[in-house]
């Protein structure tokens, strides 16, 4: 082979990597693209709003949400208005929707230490923090004092059957480590009343110890054991 038809096959070569990169780049990108209107889609489906049960009516028969739903959690005025649900571990619904499919935006689901009809003196909440206030992302805004004064009332139906309503009263936001302060543990709650005067960003009411209290938790950062938690008390209906 002579000099001449090397270096025309070394091009040949050359234009035909360069062509397989910029393919595999388009697809990372095209992925990327994809990856991200799926996860914001998921995050901002409402369909599940049709199924919200009423006191003492509950969910149609025919609804798909699973039976893993315990409750549905509402705080006024605001995006946060979503089904519970609650698995045998704090990881199933991590990456499940209400309806038992595969989503990166998960669930709001109840830590499954905690007793589905909520008459534990601490029950705890989480959500992944979705951009555009979407799940937990909606957490954010009560670091704002005035705007948490305002946005400071809310409802728990609790059973799909709707058999029983709580008002909510929003009264603390705070972030926290949850290996230094232990406040995504249920069983601590003798220590929460503590925590939350020490760590609260925003708060608008004196702690009332003998309240039963519900904490909205979700992530700061990607990777991080930092914690943003919204603390409600779980009120008897009027």
């Amino acid at each position: 082979m002579d000099a001449k038809r090397f270096w025309i096959n070394l091009n040949i070569l050359y234009e035909k990597l360069m062509l397989c990169a910029f393919v595999v780049v388009l697809l990372i990108v095209v992925y990327g693209l994809y990856d991200t209107w799926y996860v914001y889609n998921n995050a901002t489906d409402d369909s599940y709003l049709r199924f919200k049960p009423t006191v003492g009516e509950g969910v149609p028969d025919d609804a798909p949400i699973t039976e893993d739903m315990v409750a549905w959690i509402t705080i006024d005025d605001t995006n946060i208005d979503y089904p519970i649900m609650q698995g045998e571990d704090n990881y199933k619904f991590l990456n499940i929707n209400p309806y038992g499919e595969y989503s990166l935006s998960g669930s709001i689901f109840l830590d499954s230490r905690n007793s589905p009809d909520f008459t534990d003196d601490y029950s705890i909440l989480y959500g992944h923090h979705m951009e555009y206030g979407k799940m937990f992302g909606a957490l954010d805004d009560f670091l704002d004092k005035n705007y948490l004064k305002e946005h400071s009332t809310g409802t728990l139906i609790v059973g799909r059957d709707g058999r029983k309503s709580y008002r909510l009263g929003v009264f603390a936001c705070l972030k926290v480590d949850v290996f230094d302060n232990q406040v995504l543990d249920p069983d601590t709650f003798e220590n929460i009343s503590k925590v939350i005067s020490k760590e609260a960003v925003t708060m608008n009411t004196s702690i009332q110890k003998s309240c039963h209290i519900l904490a909205l938790s979700t992530c700061t950062e990607p990777v991080s054991s930092n914690r943003l938690l919204v603390m409600c008390y779980i009120l008897p209906e009027d």
